[in-house]
């Protein structure tokens, strides 16, 4: 049975293993015995490290691995060797070439490397066009540094107070976590008091303009089935756009909330908003957001949520800058 694995579910274990230059010539692997757990390469290199060509794409690169090498070791080997060419949310499986047959053959889990030989890392999965599909259960929402010294400069920033609150009650009400950051706090501030944060996931401080930090990332890894990041706060060009693409180069699909970002500038937050959506990120609005999250009229929460939307959005300048 074919074995297929997520490059995340071992991203954690990547080790450097010494690299050493062999031969690419094309590897002749004469017999490859198979039991019912493990395939074993055969052979008389008796070493500590086999020389192994690690095929990715259209890439090759020679390297090595310890002699007796299993599965783990090879993907961590993939990991440091094409890490930053991976998606880390695709299933792959692992290959071996077989000169018996002429071409790749499957390896199963439990395969040990005892010989030189080439492989190579494929994807199963097909990237499939973003339709902006969003449940509770596999959605999170990013409150983006929403705080006390930007109130004076933010365009319209009592308005995506309002929303943010808004969307804030949603997450709570379908059970939604919800991760917040808040930039320099001690310079800038804590968030802003008309946010209840109560029963959010986390508050996290940083100085990095994007969200994504190595505590969120772990964060998301405990949430296995999220997809999506509703996405909202200051600034539109700078924090949220750079959090946007963080998190859409790592496969998750980006909404971004129009009504509730916005920039000290209405020409920088219209033309990242132009280019976000350029680069397949979503950019919707509260309502159309909490009510897509319900789906139903019939959902047990879907009166709640509609008291919640009952008084229109601000009709602020934003949408027209969108």
């Amino acid at each position: 049975m074919r074995q297929h694995f997520r490059v995340h579910d071992t991203q954690q274990h990547l080790v450097n293993m010494a690299e050493k230059p062999v031969c690419t010539a094309q590897v002749n692997v004469s017999c490859v015995s198979q039991s019912n757990s493990c395939i074993s390469i055969v052979g008389s290199n008796n070493s500590n490290s086999v020389p192994v060509l690690f095929c990715f794409s259209v890439f090759a690169r020679p390297s090595s691995v310890p002699h007796g090498s299993g599965y783990e070791v090879l993907i961590q080997k993939f990991l440091s060797l094409y890490g930053d060419q991976i998606d880390m949310h695709r299933k792959f499986v692992v290959q071996l070439f077989a000169e018996e047959w002429g071409q790749y053959i499957d390896l199963p889990k439990g395969f040990i490397i005892s010989e030189r030989c080439k492989i190579r890392l494929v994807p199963l999965q097909i990237q499939l066009t973003t339709l902006g599909n969003l449940t509770p259960a596999s959605t999170v929402f990013f409150c983006c540094d929403m705080q006390e010294r930007f109130r004076p400069a933010i365009k319209y920033f009592g308005d995506i107070i309002s929303v943010g609150q808004r969307l804030l009650q949603g997450a709570r009400i379908l059970g939604i976590p919800v991760i917040v950051t808040e930039q320099y706090p001690k310079g800038l501030g804590g968030t802003v008091q008309e946010l209840d944060l109560t029963g959010v996931k986390l508050v996290l401080p940083k100085t990095k303009f994007s969200m994504v930090l190595p505590e969120v990332e772990a964060a998301l890894a405990e949430l296995p089935g999220v997809r999506s990041v509703v996405l909202f706060g200051v600034e539109t060009h700078v924090c949220i756009q750079q959090t946007a693409l963080d998190l859409i180069g790592r496969g998750v699909e980006v909404h971004i909330v129009a009504d509730a970002t916005s920039s000290r500038s209405m020409m920088d937050r219209m033309f990242a908003l132009e280019r976000l959506a350029r680069n397949g990120i979503i950019i919707t609005t509260s309502e159309a957001i909490l009510l897509q999250l319900v789906a139903d009229k019939d959902h047990p929460k879907f009166k709640e949520i509609q008291n919640l939307i009952k008084a229109s959005a601000p009709e602020s300048g934003l949408l027209s800058k969108v």
